[in-house]
């Protein structure tokens, strides 16, 4: 019986994903960018609206056949909003408790929509503390930590099968530049850098990966010292990305460069993105692109053809209170006129300075 459940569990998931499409390919148009196009993998418009759909089905799918989860086993994450809300959702379809152990920040949005999918959410006061307290209630509860931080980089076939660099690499044929230039993603397990990195070195792309990391997390320091020890203080305030200690899903040897971007230039950029495409972004998309539109004018100045592709990771409906409210924006992150000055001059001159 147990084996039947299990079964029926990753046929749920399966069919789930076959009723699912791909994710657009959007091309910008920056009419100061000369043969270089920039493209955002719209990762918001997954069944939970983020990146983080593709994580948590393949974290069920590994628990699943790793033998760790059973018919009733209660769910456990330590999330900061995104991933939670997506695990809920599998968790929901196999019929299975979930908690989600998040810091008492995370965005009212997600925290409503982890409860729309009948999840419970578990708040801690620092984003430090997350981990330890997930597998002490996976503990007293007889539950499954699933752990994204851990196993991200390891449940996702990075060698091809529908993954997300897979798909990019595809849209991409038909396009002036077909084989990027440059792929631009912000860590947060790490996991999706990681796929992103080994299957550009499995297919012996000629592509670089950009790894773009927030204020107040440890990625940057780790990429360039590799001492796992490095921690940081202060919790990132771009929600979803940015770590206080170097996550074990990290991987910096697949990581071609990386740079640290300011929060205030971070949510400026999603500003700068709404006006361009009408829609708004998640902050982490702000940092994603900024970097991108950083790659670009490098490109420029050297005279380089080529496209750069990063991601657009969650839709900014889930940040109205956050970074979408000028008096949160002006009480946490401070004035962002400088960086909104930067990309005014950017759209006249396609560079970035």
């Amino acid at each position: 019986m147990e084996r039947l459940w299990v079964n029926q569990a990753i046929e749920k998931i399966e069919a789930d994903y076959q009723r699912s499409a791909d994710t657009h390919l959007i091309k910008l148009d920056i009419p100061c960018l000369k043969d270089i196009d920039i493209y955002l993998k719209d990762e918001s418009t997954h069944p939970t609206g983020s990146l983080k759909h593709r994580l948590a089905r393949s974290l069920f799918l590994y628990a699943l056949c790793n033998g760790w989860v059973k018919q009733g086993t209660p769910i456990i994450e330590s999330s900061s909003g995104s991933t939670a809300v997506s695990e809920a959702y599998f968790a929901r379809l196999l019929g299975l408790p979930f908690i989600a152990v998040m810091p008492k920040t995370t965005a009212k949005k997600k925290i409503q929509q982890i409860e729309f999918y009948g999840g419970e959410c578990h708040f801690v006061d620092h984003s430090s503390e997350i981990y330890a307290e997930s597998q002490r209630l996976a503990d007293e509860l007889s539950g499954h930590y699933m752990d994204q931080f851990t196993y991200a980089e390891r449940a996702t076939d990075w060698r091809g099968n529908n993954n997300i660099a897979n798909s990019i690499f595809d849209q991409m044929k038909r396009e002036p530049h077909p084989v990027p230039s440059w792929i631009v993603m912000s860590p947060g397990t790490g996991g999706t850098s990681a796929t992103i990195g080994r299957y550009i070195r499995y297919q012996r792309e000629e592509t670089k990966l950009c790894v773009v990391d927030p204020e107040n997390s440890v990625f940057y320091d780790y990429y360039h010292s590799l001492d796992p020890s490095v921690t940081c203080c202060n919790g990132s305030k771009i929600e979803g990305i940015g770590r206080p200690r170097a996550e074990p899903s990290f991987i910096a040897g697949v990581v071609d460069h990386m740079v640290k971007v300011e929060d205030a230039a971070s949510i400026a950029t999603i500003y700068w993105l709404e006006q361009l495409i009408g829609r708004k972004a998640g902050p982490s998309t702000g940092t994603n692109l900024y970097g991108a539109l950083q790659l670009a004018t490098q490109m420029q100045q050297e005279n380089q053809k080529g496209s750069i592709v990063t991601l657009l990771c969650d839709g900014g409906e889930r940040y109205l209170d956050t970074y979408y409210d000028e008096v949160w924006i002006n009480d946490n992150i401070g004035d962002i006129g400088k960086y909104q000055t930067r990309l005014e001059r950017f759209n006249q001159t396609g560079l970035l300075d």
